[in-house]
């Protein structure tokens, strides 16, 4: 059986799932950095804001504060782990060589990006849903709207795999894989209502707030669960789409124009 070209309209699925699998299997390889530590950390925020600092906290819009942070902490996780996940991926194989291999296959560079990607998002929303169930052994946790908030799972782990994978090929070292979900995406996390709701926060700085990117990710997610939110789910929905679009585009331009990738 032939293998279909890069410009053969043809999916090679055979490609794709190679990818997928070699990626999935690295996971299980290191499963107390890919799984067990990421969890751990997380219920040590439910354990200090949930069940020691929480109980002692107003309750916002009705809800217990234990139960009102844990949108704002799966998303930090979802959006650090889908980076972190996807950067390495892409990174490592510029550093040992072998994207020159992948690079000399008959290979459609989306068809790469669907296996790194797909993967990456694949462990960063199973990561997701651990830590939800985790929640619910400290604090009791409802969701209203069961399947926007799994689209919201989804949109947002592929979303930013794909920024992750951006990263990856942006970086010509270990230290910058560490930059953008350290130095960036994590305050923006952190001041963009993971603990608190922006409407509690003084005219000038809500108006800030809301130039904050992942305020519209956190608000659409905690939407889906409690039925309250700082801003329209539909905007939401959308501040998603036009960040996944914008990533998109940015992936065809450096395999259209090779930026980085043999470097």
């Amino acid at each position: 059986m032939t293998t279909p070209d890069r410009t053969s309209p043809m999916v090679n699925w055979q490609a794709i799932a190679a990818i997928y699998r070699f990626e999935m299997a690295r996971t299980l390889r290191t499963p107390l950095q890919s799984v067990v530590s990421p969890v751990l950390s997380t219920s040590l925020y439910f354990v200090v804001f949930g069940a020691a600092i929480g109980s002692r906290m107003q309750a916002i819009d009705g809800i217990a504060y234990g139960a009102f942070i844990v949108p704002g902490l799966i998303m930090l996780t979802l959006l650090t782990q889908s980076i972190a996940n996807a950067s390495f991926a892409i990174y490592f194989p510029k550093f040992t060589g072998t994207i020159y291999e992948l690079l000399s296959a008959p290979v459609a560079w989306w068809e790469v990006v669907i296996g790194y990607v797909g993967a990456a998002a694949t462990k960063s929303m199973v990561l997701g849903l651990i830590i939800l169930l985790t929640a619910t052994l400290f604090v009791p946790i409802r969701i209203e709207h069961p399947l926007w908030m799994l689209l919201f799972l989804v949109l947002t782990a592929v979303t930013f795999s794909l920024f992750g994978f951006i990263v990856g090929i942006w970086a010509d070292g270990f230290e910058k894989l560490q930059v953008i979900p350290l130095l960036v995406v994590t305050p923006l996390a952190f001041l963009g209502g993971s603990f608190y709701s922006i409407e509690m926060l003084p005219p000038l700085w809500r108006t800030i707030a809301l130039f904050n990117p992942v305020v519209y990710l956190i608000s659409g997610f905690r939407w889906s669960f409690f039925g309250i939110a700082d801003v329209g789910v539909g905007v939401s929905l959308g501040m998603t789409l036009v960040f996944l679009a914008i990533c998109l585009v940015a992936t065809a331009w450096i395999f259209r124009t090779g930026y980085r990738l043999k470097n």
